[in-house]
C-alpha cells in the first residue's frame, strides 16, 4: 500500500495564457527515504499532469501532459543538500537520460522537502490547447520514483509502504478563463477658466 502525503493545499487557474496547477504537500519523505539520502543514494521525485477532454464518443482525448522531476541528493563533505530539477515535459529511459535545468543548495533536509512537495503556478496547458465549451479535467500525481534509483535499491522495494510514497489528485477545469478588470481610469478635474498644463 502506498503512502499518500497529506494534501494541504491545490488549485487549479485558468486565464488567457495557461492552466496553471498549485499543490502544496505534507511530509513527502519517510524514514528510509531519509536514511538513504544521508547515506548518499539520490532520490527521485515526480510531479506529473495530464490534461483531458471529456468526449461522449470516444475515450476521453489527453490534450496536454507536463512533467516535473526532482533528484534531491545529500553532499556529506559541504552538509548541504542539492536539488536538481529537470525541464519540464522531459522523460527518458533512466536517471542519466534526464535534463537539468535549475540547481539549488539547501542547509537542511526540511527546507528542501518543502520544496519538493510543492509546486506553484505551474503551467500544464497552454490557453489554445483548452477547447471552448468543452469539459475539462486534470489528473495530477506526485511520487517517489523508484525506477531511477540504483538497481540494488530497487530490489523489492515496490512492496514495501516507506518506499512506496504516492498522491493524486483530479480536478475539473474552469470552463472559462478568469478575466482581470481593466484598469481604472482616474479622471482630472479641471475648473473654468484654467489651462490644462
Amino acid at each position: 500500500m502506498a503512502r499518500e502525503p497529506e494534501i494541504q493545499f491545490v488549485s487549479l487557474q485558468r486565464n488567457a495564457e495557461a492552466l496553471t496547477l498549485s499543490v502544496r504537500l505534507g511530509s513527502v519523505a519517510t524514514a528510509a527515504v531519509e536514511d538513504a539520502l544521508l547515506k548518499g543514494v539520490p532520490m527521485y521525485f515526480v510531479w506529473q499532469a495530464d490534461v483531458y477532454r471529456d468526449r461522449w464518443y470516444w475515450t476521453d482525448k489527453r490534450v496536454s501532459s507536463m512533467v516535473r522531476t526532482f533528484r534531491l541528493a545529500y553532499q556529506p563533505l559541504t552538509r548541504r543538500w542539492r536539488l536538481s530539477q529537470a525541464h519540464d515535459g522531459v522523460t527518458g529511459s533512466g536517471a542519466a537520460a534526464l535534463q537539468y535545468a535549475l540547481h539549488q543548495n539547501f542547509e537542511s533536509l526540511d527546507e528542501v522537502l518543502a520544496v519538493v512537495g510543492r509546486v506553484s503556478g505551474w503551467a500544464i496547458a497552454d490557453a489554445a490547447r483548452l477547447d471552448d465549451g468543452a469539459q475539462h479535467r486534470v489528473e495530477w500525481r506526485f511520487s517517489l520514483d523508484l525506477s531511477l534509483l540504483p538497481r540494488p535499491f530497487q530490489i523489492g522495494m515496490a512492496n514495501q509502504s516507506d518506499w512506496n510514497i504516492e498522491v493524486d489528485g483530479r480536478l475539473n477545469v474552469p470552463h472559462q478563463a478568469k478575466v482581470d478588470p481593466p484598469p481604472l481610469d482616474i479622471a482630472v478635474e479641471v475648473k473654468p477658466g484654467e489651462a490644462a498644463r
